[in-house]
């Protein structure tokens, strides 16, 4: 770590502002805990966990705490896939999810154009709630016991949660169940884990390997990141790892190594949309390559134009990029600036529902991160409420600009 002072920061301000909105969320049991990481011109600024994994306060958060990722799965595996795969000519942005799916022809989803899938506005559904046809709504919630085993099996060989084993023919149920959903107009902005199933399918049809694998060999292995990937419980023992929600309702226990989100669970933990978990170094060293215009370390995992071509706004009705989250385009005058009001038109990342994210500003060669389990929570609403990732984004820039000589609002 740099000292914060020499990559322009005001490092007094920024650690105090940041340390007393991270233990006011603490306290006020937003979230249990959190670890946050500011790197500028690939060096590190500060890096700080604070609290623990539960709220009983017995294990400890540590920078090398490794979270479910929830949605930042899109962008640190399936976006990253799908830019390489643009980069190599393997993949062509303007066709369509039949071109690649051969089960999906035939259904209203095969005509849906790629480019439209990354910008969310492709018609496709918002989620599919999978899990509630597989709950025994007769004995008052629960696993029905048709379809899942308590332990493995030749049938039931897909882990959802511990003890917990789904027949591995549901999955082509629930494939089913998205060809089958209804289809809104195409031009219209909706946030979409539906997308994002579908493109980690395209992955996996272009490559042959599974997304998990294809990912790990692409890029995680080439830059030696041990923790970052899929399935964490194969790999580490659980005290590595934050537990997220005490799921009451579907798996009926505390959730921890296994995917939070019940559809990326159903399909054994790995997904387009979700299944990912990393530490906050690692994201960052993601976050490097993408700065750094594709290369770190002497690998050349993208061209640069393919990053800022993704990176981009490419829609009239929305403030998305391809498959990148960015700023409200009106962030100035918003009564609530997204993601925050000093973050340039040039930022780029995305959100995670379990309380993670990450943001790059190119114009400052900045890279924000925030990983917490804010669903292990008795409010996981209160998380939001309280807009902490946006406070302490701009507790960063706060420290940052008054260097640059800039007003706030990312002008």
């Amino acid at each position: 770590m740099v000292p914060a002072e020499d990559l322009g920061f005001q490092s007094a301000k920024m650690a105090k502002e940041i340390d007393s909105i991270v233990t006011d969320a603490i306290a006020q049991k937003a979230i249990p805990g959190a670890v946050v990481l500011v790197a500028k011109d690939g060096k590190i600024a500060y890096e700080r966990a604070f609290g623990y994994l539960t709220y009983d306060s017995t294990e400890a958060t540590y920078p090398e705490t490794i979270y479910d990722m929830a949605s930042v799965t899109k962008i640190m595996a399936t976006t990253l896939g799908v830019m390489k795969l643009y980069d190599e000519g393997k993949l062509d942005l303007q066709k369509t999810i039949g071109d690649y799916l051969p089960w999906v022809r035939g259904s209203d989803k095969a005509s849906l154009k790629l480019w439209d899938v990354l910008l969310h506005q492709a018609g496709l559904k918002a989620w599919i709630p999978f899990y509630r046809e597989t709950i025994d709504t007769a004995n008052g919630g629960g696993i029905a016991y048709n379809i899942y085993n308590r332990e493995p099996d030749s049938g039931h060989t897909v882990r959802v949660a511990e003890h917990v084993f789904m027949r591995r023919d549901w999955v082509d149920t629930m494939y089913k169940r998205i060809l089958q959903s209804e289809l809104g107009p195409t031009g219209k902005y909706i946030y979409s884990d539906n997308d994002y199933i579908f493109l980690g399918k395209i992955i996996e049809s272009i490559t042959g390997m599974t997304l998990d694998e294809y990912v790990r060999k692409t890029f995680y292995d080439q830059l030696d990141l041990k923790y970052t990937g899929f399935k964490p419980r194969d790999r580490f023992p659980v005290s590595y790892i934050a537990p997220t929600e005490n799921e009451a309702l579907f798996r009926q226990q505390l959730i921890r190594g296994d995917v939070h989100d019940p559809g990326a669970a159903m399909f054994g933990g790995v997904a387009g949309h979700a299944g990912l978990f990393s530490n906050a170094y690692e994201l960052a060293v993601l976050a490097q390559v993408l700065v750094n215009g594709g290369v770190l370390n002497g690998q050349n995992l993208f061209k640069r134009s393919t990053i800022q071509y993704f990176t981009e706004y490419h829609s009239d009705i929305s403030r998305r990029g391809l498959g990148f989250d960015k700023p409200e385009k009106d962030n100035v005058s918003r009564r609530e600036p997204y993601p925050t009001l000093s973050a340039s038109p040039l930022t780029y990342g995305h959100t995670g529902f379990t309380g993670t994210c990450f943001w790059i500003d190119p114009k400052y060669n900045l890279v924000f991160i925030f990983l917490s389990n804010r669903v292990n929570s008795p409010d996981a609403g209160k998380f939001l409420r309280m807009s902490i990732r946006p406070k302490i984004h701009e507790a960063v820039y706060k420290a940052l600009l008054p260097n640059y000589g800039h007003e706030a609002g990312g002008q």
